[in-house]
């Protein structure tokens, strides 16, 4: 005959800690896709092409120059179109990567491991 087995579940001690980590991942993320975003809108602005006297379209285009990360000039066809899709564009992704590689790798080391059950024979 078996003996029956009790299960004890332990309390989440790191409720404070998870919380903190979700809040800094959730800010890293929402940044990293604003910066993507003002580079798309950048690159629709200038396929469109945008006024750029209008203050909305400066203003962006001013945004998009400071987020770029140094990849303005990475790519340089002739065609301003094309130059602004490939450099713009591959800024946008670059965000994207940054944001999830940083709250991956936050994630994985600030976190505790799963949950712990606790098992043991009832006598």
């Amino acid at each position: 005959m078996t003996e029956p087995v009790a299960e004890e579940e332990i309390a989440d001690a790191d409720h404070g800690r998870r919380r903190t980590v979700n809040i800094v991942c959730t800010i890293i993320n929402v940044v990293c896709a604003i910066f993507a975003v003002v580079l798309a809108v950048h690159i629709v602005l200038v396929i469109g092409e945008a006024n750029q006297g209008n203050g909305f379209a400066a203003m962006i285009d001013e945004w998009s120059s400071a987020v770029s990360l140094g990849l303005r000039d990475l790519f340089v066809p002739e065609n301003l179109k094309l130059r602004t899709f490939l450099n713009d564009g591959l800024a946008a992704i670059a965000w994207l990567v940054i944001g999830g590689l940083l709250t991956y790798l936050i994630r994985r080391l600030a976190l505790p491991g799963p949950r712990r059950v606790r098992r043991y024979r009832v006598r």
